[in-house]
């Protein structure tokens, strides 16, 4: 028995007859094997609970049908969208079903009622997408909104920035299509007026009619225990169906999955604002910042949010977030409110924002306000707010921000009070806290640094969670805010609403669901908050040792690294250029960042089984991370997928060897020279018929794709191709790709750095053998010892330059890039450190060159030009579009448009493999061969990665140019 199940007391986890049937029964995927419930076993919150598996269905009767099945056989079931729970509401020993993968559609758009009716797993994010070109939008806006989906939101009863403006879920919901645990069906929406009878005489009636009258019976105890608060979304909402409440729906919004199995939902839209204005207050107090909020809200914002010193100092220390930071914070602040005006006056908006301004310098603040109305800077600076949560959790250790009272509502008035009264309770336990969000209505995410494997901060967490609690209830505030109960505030109902109230919540349960099917534990009968036995970090939680390929000293270890990822489930963006490029395509949570890094976690600490590191479900869960690195930049925590397949395949291969078709691709910069002489034989594969086609068969290389064109390969005698300038010597690192297939962009990168004037030195081995690679192809396979061996030769090659102060210059990103990734971790140490501080891409030297003023290169003007950019993946993780658009711009005239698109597909080998064609190709319909197809004839195609030239041309029949081929078009010879 494998460790996760014989921990559990479900005697159903993995249920093989329970699979077998659904199987049988439903359209969509049954997944009930280790590693799926693994995936699933977590949320954001801090607890696991293994699930007896998995249904991710692909129509509404498939939900019917699972519900059906799952109640014959006596076994949960749980409605799960994104995954994203604070509190531990997605985790249960369960029946899990993933509404996210296929019901994610708009099903009917009413401009006229300002109405549409969506399917639960559809994201907001997409949602509003559909509602743009009509002027409409959703206006509950949770930071997880890339993600988040309307059936969890709606089961959560989701708040977001602007609720001040446009209220919560429950505000926002006109009906729901639900099946019940009995399997009945039903529309819950309007109700008949209280004086008059319900006609349905069925079940649907039975409910309006017990639970109105539960209503009218508790009316005084809802009205004396309710807290009178916005932000007020705790239990079930009893108090919505209260006099003139007639909408059934209501009730069913913050449910948590514990009533009904949402199946559609009605919504009602908004106008998108014409206008929008930002005012960035800064305080040097944070107590100052909570105090002035109250008055700051009297100005009618349609938002004031809280950022605190933690989360901009972190925030500085992520790439991506770093340059917006630097232009919105200035000094030190303790603390900042971001107070947003919207509405269609556009002079209206900027009155009010003068107002602020006036407004802080009447109370002790002038010149504290920044003014922000460029739309396209105020979006940047709340993408950094939404991504709070991340951002908090990038702190390295075993110390995190743990979310337990974050949700904590209390009047206004209080607010500075309040927040004080948090920070002593801290003191007096001895930890430290963070703070940012929803200043605007009371409701601020508060988060004490604990370590969850650690029981003395398991008990602090207990403790906190009591004092804090108390304290809530004393300022007449709501224990749960806006995140929902779960397992973390469902136990706390009873001093929050009172016995009574409780008993009342049990009703409602056990009306809607009397057996207790669907998501027991939640709002009613929970488990103990501090129950460890639930938590991921439960006692005697710890990695296995092992001895690891790569260093990991920087993260304290690989499963430290590994724990960085919070699952708050930021990789599951499927927008344009953003990760993870395989989820893009699947929807499958196996092929998400947070899916590999749950399922590598699981290995580490030996819940899958010995060795599970090495195998072939670990090698399936790994097997689409094509090494993009989108995660190292975009994930706000730094987990770095790519770095840690490495791992995983080295693992493997030590166990089980390596096959022909991946030995031909990693030892490429071995037989390259000899490879080469051959090349008008090699090239017969695309030539001949039948040849592809006995490759595909016998090596499994993809029939349908062209390899690499073997060329003369390029020399690195180079002097005789045009005299050397006098100024400046540059290294010139020509990669195995550029050296074989596409020879020319080493000979125009040549040209153009000589016709700048620079002295061109390109890198030979010190020994005079063969030339010399990064071991990027062995990495790719999992051969670090080979990679190590291929990187100590380049480092010694590449000393000499680095300790003159030569700057050294690639061409091809991956390669080039690998010298300040990789090889650090292969080679750990200050000569590999200085050598990753020391070499650019051409592009980059280009840029930092012209920067500085040191750059003269007589191009000739493109007036009216356009040149389409796709940036390699690496490009992008390391920052450097910016230069890359540099560099081309150095044309006069020439208009670059850069092209909003993830990984091209090909990802080095992957789009060669046979099994992985079709993928690839889908990675690249996605955004990247569509914007090619549709640009004119007469646009330059520009590629940074030889991976992607190759894509296009095979997607497209167009070539894409390396940035140094045009430029060397542009030379004024």
């Amino acid at each position: 028995m494998d460790a996760m199940a014989a921990r559990t007391s479900s005697p159903r986890i993995g249920d093989s007859a329970l699979a077998r049937r659904l199987r049988r029964e439903i359209e969509g995927e049954v997944l009930f094997d280790p590693y799926s419930r693994g995936r699933y076993s977590t949320d954001a919150s801090i607890y696991q609970i293994e699930p007896i598996g998995v249904v991710v269905p692909k129509t509404a009767e498939d939900i019917h049908r699972t519900i059906e099945i799952a109640r014959e056989a006596g076994v949960p079931v749980l409605p799960r969208g994104g995954g994203t729970s604070q509190c531990g509401q997605t985790v249960a020993a369960a029946v899990v079903v993933d509404t996210s993968k296929y019901l994610d559609r708009v099903i009917e758009y009413d401009a006229a009622g300002r109405r549409v009716t969506v399917q639960p797993g559809l994201v907001l994010d997409r949602l509003n997408d559909f509602l743009r070109p009509h002027g409409m939008f959703f206006p509950v806006d949770p930071s997880t909104a890339s993600r988040a989906t309307l059936g969890g939101m709606t089961a959560n009863n989701s708040c977001g920035a602007r609720s001040i403006r446009y209220g919560l879920m429950v505000d926002n919901v006109h009906a729901i299509d639900a099946v019940l645990a009995d399997g009945t069906a039903h529309r819950f929406a309007e109700m008949p007026a209280a004086s008059d009878a319900v006609a349905d005489e069925g079940r649907y009636g039975e409910l309006v009619r017990r639970m109105r009258g539960l209503a009218q019976r508790e009316e005084a105890e809802i009205l004396r225990r309710f807290p009178k608060l916005l932000r007020r979304v705790g239990g079930y909402n009893i108090d919505a169906i209260l006099g003139d409440g007639r909408n059934m729906a209501k009730l069913l919004v913050g449910s948590e999955g514990t009533l009904a199995f949402f199946t559609a939902i009605e919504l009602e839209v908004q106008p998108i604002p014409a206008h929008n204005v930002l005012g960035i207050c800064r305080f040097k107090g944070f107590a100052q910042a909570m105090d002035m909020t109250r008055h700051i809200v009297a100005l009618d914002p349609a938002a004031v949010e809280m950022i605190d010193r933690t989360m901009i100092t972190l925030a500085r220390d992520i790439a991506t977030y770093r340059p917006i930071v630097e232009r919105f914070v200035t000094g030190d602040p303790a603390a900042l409110l971001m107070v947003e005006f919207a509405g269609e006056d556009e002079a209206e908006q900027r009155a009010r924002l003068k107002r602020l301004v006036q407004l802080l310098a009447d109370h002790g603040f002038p010149n504290s306000v920044l003014e922000v109305t460029d739309r396209g800077f105020q979006r940047d600076i709340f993408e950094v707010r939404k991504a709070g949560l991340n951002i908090m959790m990038s702190m390295k250790g075993d110390g995190k921000p743990i979310s337990f009272i974050e949700d904590c509502a209390v009047p206004l008035e209080d607010l500075a009070e309040y927040t004080e009264r948090v920070s002593q309770v801290f003191a007096r336990h001895g930890v430290e806290g963070t703070w940012y969000a929803h200043a605007s209505v009371g409701c601020l995410h508060v988060r004490p640094v604990l370590n969850m494997k650690d029981g003395g901060d398991v008990r602090k967490m207990r403790e906190i969670a009591e004092e804090t609690f108390a304290m809530v209830r004393e300022y007449k505030g709501s224990h749960s805010g806006e995140h929902g109960d779960g397992i973390v505030r469902s136990e706390f109902h009873t001093p929050m609403f009172g016995e009574r109230i409780v008993r009342a919540f049990e009703e409602v349960k056990a009306c809607f669901d009397p057996a207790g099917l669907f998501n027991p534990g939640k709002i009613v009968h929970p488990p103990r908050m501090d129950d460890r036995g639930l938590f991921r970090y439960r006692p005697g939680y710890a990695a296995e040792e092992m001895e690891t390929a790569l260093d990991w000293g920087e993260w304290g270890g690989l499963p430290a690294a590994v724990e960085m990822c919070n699952n708050n489930g930021e990789c599951r963006k499927r927008d344009s250029g953003v990760m993870c490029p395989s989820y893009r395509v699947t929807g499958d949570e196996q092929h998400v960042t947070r899916g590999r890094a749950n399922t590598l976690r699981l290995a580490l600490t030996g819940q899958l089984g010995p060795d599970a590191l090495a195998s072939a479900g670990m090698a399936e869960s790994m097997e689409l991370c094509i090494s993009c690195k989108a995660c190292r930049r975009e994930c706000p925590t730094g987990v770095d997928m790519a770095r840690m397949k490495i791992e995983v395949l080295n693992r493997r291969r030590k166990r089980h060897g390596i096959g022909l078709r991946e030995r031909l691709f990693a030892y490429l910069p071995r037989y390259g020279p000899y490879a080469a002489t051959f090349r008008g034989v090699l090239n017969l594969r695309d030539r001949l018929p039948g040849l592809a086609w006995l490759s595909e068969k016998s090596l499994g290389l993809a029939a349908g794709r062209k390899l690499p064109h073997w060329r003369r390969p390029f020399t690195d005698d180079v002097p005789a191709m045009a005299e050397d300038a006098g100024g400046e010597e540059v290294a010139l690192l020509v990669d195995t790709f550029t050296r074989y297939f596409e020879p020319e962009n080493a000979v125009a990168a040549i040209h153009v750095l000589r016709a700048a004037g620079r002295r061109v030195r390109v890198v030979t081995a010190a020994d005079g053998g063969r030339p010399l690679c990064c071991g990027r192809t062995f990495l790719s396979a999992g051969l670090v010892d080979e990679a190590r061996a291929e990187a100590v030769r380049l480092v010694r090659a590449l000393a000499p330059y680095v300790e003159a102060g030569t700057p050294v210059v690639g061409l091809e990103p991956a390669c080039t890039l690998t010298l300040r990734d990789e090889i650090p971790a292969l080679l750990p140490g200050p000569e590999t450190a200085s050598l990753a501080r020391h070499v650019k891409l051409f592009e980059e030297y280009l840029a930092a060159e012209a920067g500085a003023g040191r750059l003269d290169l007589p191009l000739r003007p493109s007036p009216g030009r356009r040149a389409l950019l796709h940036g390699h993946c690496h490009q992008k993780a390391f920052g450097i579009m910016g230069d890359v658009e540099t560099a081309l711009g150095l044309v006069p005239g020439l208009e670059i448009e850069v092209i909003a698109s993830s990984c091209c597909g090909m990802a080095g080998s992957f789009g060669f493999e046979a099994e992985h064609y079709a993928l690839s190709m889908k990675m690249a319909e996605l955004d990247l061969l569509p914007a090619i197809r549709a640009a004119g004839i007469e646009a330059l195609v520009v590629a940074g990665g030889t991976s992607c030239r190759q894509q296009i041309s095979h997607g497209t029949g167009r070539e894409a140019l390396h940035v140094a081929r045009v430029l060397e078009a542009a030379l004024d010879s």
